[in-house]
């Protein structure tokens, strides 16, 4: 009888780059951290944005900070869960009142404001702060550090070198 044996460092290598693979695939979907509602008019796809200039949509929110130079940004709602994908940028994000986030990338300094109702990270190199996650925050990748103010969400911190630490507000 031959034994089975699992070859669990190159599962979580796929799972922790799968959402950042998807996030650039993504990345000409968006160039704000908060997607247009429904019906709600967009930028042309043809008009390039300059580093620093504000999105033309009146339902998107701006960027709160900009990188050097542009970077691929990939942000997309399905059904209740946002997805955002990006390289080095600083922006705020928001889960409003039970969103499901998930974030992939790397070098990203993000805030995301409401209650989450569960996140998935992966990359590397992120900072993100949440005001409060309720049931569960998943980390993959490496050297990503984690903060949320509020909320007892279970924590499954399975990439290497991360940190994930609640604080009060």
């Amino acid at each position: 009888m031959r034994a089975r044996t699992t070859d669990y460092s190159s599962r979580l290598a796929a799972a922790a780059w799968a959402p950042a693979v998807a996030a650039l695939l993504l990345a000409g979907c968006s160039s704000t951290a908060n997607p247009p509602g429904p019906g709600t008019p967009t930028q042309s796809p043809t008009t390039p944005m300059s580093p620093g200039a504000t999105p033309t949509s009146p339902g998107a929110a701006p960027p709160t900070g900009t990188s050097p130079s542009p970077s691929p940004t990939a942000s997309v709602q399905i059904g209740n869960t946002l997805n955002y994908g990006s390289m080095g940028t600083t922006a705020t994000l928001d889960c409003a009142n039970g969103k499901s986030l998930n974030v992939a990338g790397s070098n990203n300094t993000l805030t995301v404001t409401g209650t989450c109702a569960s996140v998935t990270v992966g990359g590397t190199d992120n900072k993100i702060t949440f005001d409060k996650v309720d049931s569960r925050l998943t980390v993959l990748g490496l050297n990503n550090t984690i903060t949320y103010k509020d909320g007892e969400p279970r924590v499954d911190n399975v990439g290497t070198g991360n940190t994930v630490n609640k604080k009060g507000s």
